[in-house]
């Protein structure tokens, strides 16, 4: 009876989560067949339908937004636990579903991720790409990496290094420009803006430097973009002025297609974190993938680089 609920909510549950049976199936490492059949049996025992099917998407009913409300977070601890107990206590095994923003997941986190999983072969990592701040707990994730996700009574954030934010551009743009000397110099300049997903609103180019002078400096848009890779890559093309967090601009600089404007003056962003949630028993999976990614960024030199001056 136990094995057979468990197989009927885990269906639920990750059809809920990616909005399809087929791809339930593939989180789950079962055929679209044996979801939907799941699915059925466990609306035919509770006499209610949860989805409403169609050849395009899969969407809850009233009844089944009810249900997995419920029982989404409640199931997610009880699955765990059950997984540890199979698996022998306390040893790490499941999937590991981790939010990375695009830069720091692909350049800095993916390539210490080859000696955890020879570490760990019973755990694996489903590793989602976003720029976005994703929330946790309502989208099922076990941990993020990345910056500035709100903290709620839900969450635990445990620092991984300090981030600062740096004018760059191209040799080709300076050369056609004359460099800025100072913060005010740049009122002459093309500059490229983000726009904060968060809030909508354009970032600030609010500046200080090592003497503790702060201000806030003006520059002619050209472009607004809400994405710092692309943010990046267009600097990189002689568009202008842009000021990006240093992991973003890190490969670019390293390789020439970018160079530092305005050297002593920087920005401040906030720190890069490993977030996950802070339930009562966390899963030997969570736990290990954090205390690893804890020892092993700082030790692979990163953490000191993107905090460099």
């Amino acid at each position: 009876m136990l094995t057979e609920l468990r197989s009927y909510l885990d269906a639920f549950v990750a059809s809920a989560d990616e909005g399809s049976f087929s791809a339930a199936a593939r989180h789950l490492g079962l055929t679209p067949a044996a979801i939907s059949k799941s699915v059925g049996q466990l609306e035919a025992r509770l006499g209610v339908r949860l989805f409403q099917r169609s050849t395009r998407k899969l969407a809850l009913t009233t009844d089944g937004e009810r249900l997995y409300g419920q029982v989404r977070l409640p199931w997610r601890e009880i699955s765990d636990a059950l997984t540890d107990l199979r698996q022998g206590a306390g040893k790490p095994a499941g999937t590991l579903k981790v939010a990375l923003a695009h830069t720091v997941g692909r350049e800095y986190v993916l390539p210490l991720l080859g000696e955890f999983v020879r570490r760990y072969p019973d755990v694996v990592p489903d590793l989602h790409f976003d720029n976005r701040q994703v929330d946790l707990v309502a989208e099922g994730f076990d941990v993020a990496i990345g910056g500035g996700i709100e903290l709620t009574d839900a969450l635990i954030a445990r620092e991984l290094a300090r981030v600062r934010i740096v004018l760059v551009a191209s040799p080709a743009y300076l050369k056609a420009n004359r460099t800025p000397k100072h913060p005010q110099d740049l009122t002459r300049h093309q500059g490229l803006l983000r726009r904060s997903l968060a809030t909508g609103r354009l970032v600030p180019w609010a500046l200080k430097n090592s003497e503790g002078q702060e201000l806030v400096a003006s520059v002619r848009p050209v472009m607004v973009l809400d994405d710092p890779e692309a943010m990046a890559r267009a600097a990189a093309t002689g568009m202008g002025i842009a000021m990006l967090p240093l992991p973003h601009a890190l490969p670019l600089l390293e390789s020439g297609e970018l160079v530092r404007v305005l050297r002593d003056w920087h920005a401040e962003s906030r720190p890069l974190s490993i977030y996950y949630t802070s339930r009562k028993l966390v899963p030997a999976k969570v736990r290990v993938f954090v205390d690893y990614i804890l020892q092993a960024f700082p030790a692979s030199g990163q953490a000191a680089r993107f905090g460099q001056k």
